[in-house]
């Protein structure tokens, strides 16, 4: 057992349950809920341990000296967020650049509870055409749910609810945001 593995199951008492379809090279993987700054050092070693390249995003001041080489190791990509730019297409073409890209957001935005989800992460997989995967924190059972690949049909409304209820009964860190 390698010391990651070793540490998120033994130590932290963590499991990883479902899998990455490894044909899946491009995909907008949307972590729901996010309530906590916990969930991303999670991420990382859900990304070590499935040996899945997943990416994220972050403005561009984040990836200069003495720190950038941490996010680019860590799988971000860094995105100008001047005001007037178009984010969903420069997002996109991200995917265009890249043989490989998995980028994790929140659909939710923030790390507070919201009842409505931002719709970003939708026409950023319509753009790119690229699926939705669906990962779960669940702090509850101190599980990482990863589903299959959701493949939009350009039907927000509809898309949204199917999304949504994969992570019914999920409890992030802080609960009263979940």
């Amino acid at each position: 057992m390698g010391i990651t593995k070793f540490v998120f199951e033994k130590i932290m008492g963590w499991r990883i349950e479902g899998a990455f379809d490894p044909t899946v090279k491009k995909a907008v993987i949307i972590v729901v809920p996010h309530t906590s700054w916990h969930d991303f050092y999670l991420g990382l070693f859900t990304r070590r341990l499935t040996k899945t390249q997943i990416n994220y995003i972050a403005k561009k001041e984040l990836f200069r000296q003495p720190f950038g080489w941490y996010f680019r190791w860590t799988g971000g990509e860094m995105l100008d967020r001047t005001p007037g730019q178009n984010k969903v297409e420069a997002i996109a073409e991200i995917f265009k650049e890249k043989d490989e890209f998995r980028l994790a957001m929140s659909p939710e935005g923030t790390r507070k509870k919201v009842l409505i989800w931002k719709t970003g992460y939708y026409y950023i997989a319509m753009a790119a055409n690229v699926p939705i995967i669906c990962v779960a924190f669940d702090y509850l059972i101190k599980t990482i749910i990863i589903n299959k690949a959701f493949y939009p049909t350009g039907n927000i409304d509809e898309d949204t609810i199917k999304l949504r209820s994969f992570y019914k009964g999920i409890v992030g860190k802080k609960k009263e945001y979940s």
